[in-house]
């Protein structure tokens, strides 16, 4: 057995294709959902509509949370297999739920689903590749994930024109559910692969610290000051995602878009951010992590300033800002997990990528909230505003906090037990100082 992604060419394949379906169920909502809420349902109140968002960041966040202490205790298949199991009814829900308190009982459902699934696949591939390349592993997982949400968010957009909101565009979901049940059921546990980059693992001082949950949370959260650049320039960055995700479907119907159109807007930003995960998580192996999370960080914001600048052209508008946000996000999403997983010891890094990953999806809920109350005392174009403004700042709190722990990967680092994952010795135990 070794490390490396040519050495685990086939697993790493399976579960790309378990997150392209992963990415695909979350993708039937990116479009339709929102409008499901104000003509289907006649909701007039934008948090009521974003409701359906803040049960699923808050559900999916909790469950990153709790998916790393149950490594402890189950497999990461096991848990794999169980998140798809939880998912198994939320497509018939969206397509035929008599009242919108459903859809958020079937967010909820989706939000385990997406924590446990989305959480093993990246552990997974983490495990099978080593400290090598972990960049180009995050990058790949990400993108097979985003590009089918992409991928769907255009499909329900267009079918949605054609057949209506309901129920055609969210049964193509029972194709997801089962091809990733499937798949799951075929893939092989990571375990003996920890188990063999731990044995080789060189122990710094991290090592020697608490691996519980709490011990983890509070270094991840707090008091690791590069754990603590990441976590924050998570939240912002999904906070990004979920204000997006209510915001932006109303605001271009409000001036004058079809469902197709907005569509391919909901599609293009995924897209871009799942297919750009690729060449950044691999450059941020030789490179370093900062400079990429803090550039895609100023990107987005820079996003969110176009989108009003030219809304006087809506669909160019909505062009130009998700391809501002999906190259800033696909910029920061890979690197970000990658930096996780640089500072933390094997011992407890599944805590600490569970304790990032609950901060990321709590922006989703936080967005969404936001999003809400600002939209409903303020407008839509102010809630745009806020979210350039909160999103530059986290770029510049992440120039602040954010180190490199160690010189860029160079080619020919050995994946066979002998390969270390060395940490430069004047890094300083927990990094902890402000």
């Amino acid at each position: 057995m070794r490390l490396g992604l040519r050495e685990n060419w086939l697993q790493f394949t399976l579960l790309v294709i378990v997150n392209v379906c992963v990415g695909g169920l979350v993708g039937l909502e990116r479009t339709t959902v929102p409008l499901i809420g104000t003509e289907t349902f006649g909701l007039t109140s934008d948090l009521a509509v974003f409701s359906f968002i803040i049960a699923f960041g808050m559900t999916k966040a909790f469950t990153n949370l709790a998916a790393g202490a149950l490594t402890a205790r189950f497999t990461r298949r096991q848990l794999l297999i169980a998140g798809w199991l939880i998912g198994i009814p939320v497509p018939f829900a969206l397509a035929w739920a008599p009242s919108w308190g459903w859809i958020i009982a079937a967010n909820v459902l989706l939000g385990l689903n997406q924590g446990l699934t989305w959480s093993m696949t990246v552990n997974m591939k983490i495990d099978l590749v080593g400290p090598a390349r972990r960049g180009l592993a995050t990058g790949l997982n990400e993108a097979a994930g985003y590009v089918a949400v992409g991928g769907v968010a255009m499909l329900t957009g267009y079918l949605a024109a054609t057949h209506g909101l309901r129920p055609v565009p969210e049964l193509i979901g029972i194709v997801f559910v089962a091809a990733g049940l499937g798949l799951s059921l075929v893939v092989r546990d990571t375990a003996a692969h920890v188990a063999l980059e731990l044995a080789h693992h060189p122990t710094p001082s991290g090592g020697a610290q608490s691996a519980g949950l709490a011990a983890t949370f509070a270094r991840t959260t707090w008091r690791n000051r590069s754990l603590r650049g990441a976590s924050q320039a998570g939240l912002v960055n999904n906070l990004n995602d979920g204000l997006t995700w209510g915001v932006f479907p109303l605001l271009f119907t409000q001036h004058g878009l079809g469902l197709a159109a907005v569509g391919l807007i909901k599609g293009l930003y995924p897209l871009l951010w799942g297919l750009g995960q690729i060449p950044s998580g691999h450059l941020s192996d030789r490179i370093g992590r900062k400079p990429f999370i803090v550039t895609g960080m100023l990107v987005q914001a820079a996003g969110f300033v176009l989108a009003l600048a030219l809304l006087a052209d809506p669909l160019l508008a909505g062009i130009v800002s998700a391809i501002a946000l999906g190259l800033g996000t696909a910029m920061v999403y890979p690197t970000l997990i990658a930096s996780i997983s640089d500072h933390a010891h094997p011992t407890w890094r599944a805590n600490a990528l569970g304790t990032y990953r609950f901060w990321r999806d709590t922006g989703y809920a936080a967005g969404a909230l936001l999003a809400g109350i600002l939209a409903d005392t303020l407008g839509l174009n102010t809630t745009v505003i806020a979210a350039a403004i909160l999103t530059a700042a986290s770029g510049l709190l992440a120039a602040r906090w954010i180190t490199n722990p160690r010189p860029p990967i160079e080619r020919g680092v050995p994946t066979t037990p002998t390969g270390t994952d060395q940490q430069p010795k004047t890094n300083r135990p927990d990094n902890s100082t402000s």
